[in-house]
């Protein structure tokens, strides 16, 4: 088993993901959880503070918060990036992450996060407001709608440990981390949203396996 432990740091904003409407949220997590105490533990934290009526007469995606009130990102969310980039990779037949067949499959069974809830240091930033439009061609014709999001300032940072079950998917996972200054993480990552870069801080590896 071999465990990375790394320093992520965004060179663009990033922007949350939760909806700030709690029962939404609820509804969402509730068909990806595995149990019941892991949707009311997601939920919880994106309860909004004192600004909630704003909060939601705006719509705003935020970041979830831990008990501190310090926004986070969850450990499934990183693995989310992973499957997304060796989704993509796949189509350059030489890359590492290509070499995976069952991509799926082994970051889910295989790739571990830790911790579950990751602080985002914003490093004496502060987090902001992000909005855009959105179109959409319909039956009735273009429609365009404001988008707003809580976004973290350039500059944040956040660490965790990639813990990494087989060995043979470091290079594919660093290949991956690599990617990430050309596609972000977070929410309208297309448009260059939540780039970054990272450094190793620690790598250890081991034959136990638990």
């Amino acid at each position: 088993m071999v465990e990375l432990k790394v320093k992520v740091t965004f060179d663009e904003e990033v922007l949350g993901t939760a909806n700030s409407n709690p029962d939404i949220h609820r509804k969402y997590i509730a068909e990806n959880a595995e149990n019941s105490e892991k949707v009311e533990e997601e939920v919880s934290s994106v309860v909004p503070d004192e600004t909630a009526e704003e909060t939601f007469e705006k719509a705003v995606t935020i970041f979830s918060k831990n008990s501190k009130g310090e926004p986070i990102v969850w450990d499934y969310q990183w693995k989310g990036y992973f499957k997304d980039i060796f989704k993509t990779l796949r189509k350059i037949p030489k890359t590492k992450c290509a070499a995976i067949k069952n991509y799926k499959q082994e970051i889910d069974g295989l790739v571990f996060i830790f911790p579950r809830q990751i602080p985002i240091d914003l490093n004496d930033g502060e987090i902001g407001i992000c909005q855009r439009p959105l179109r959409a061609s319909t039956p009735q014709g273009e429609r365009v709608a404001l988008a707003s999001s809580e976004s973290i300032p350039v500059g944040s940072s956040m660490i965790f440990t990639i813990q990494l079950l087989n060995p043979g998917d470091e290079k594919a996972i660093i290949e991956a981390l690599n990617y990430g200054r050309l596609r972000g993480f977070g929410q309208w990552r297309n448009s260059g949203k939540g780039r970054f870069h990272y450094e190793i801080l620690d790598r250890t590896e081991t034959e136990d396996l638990f």
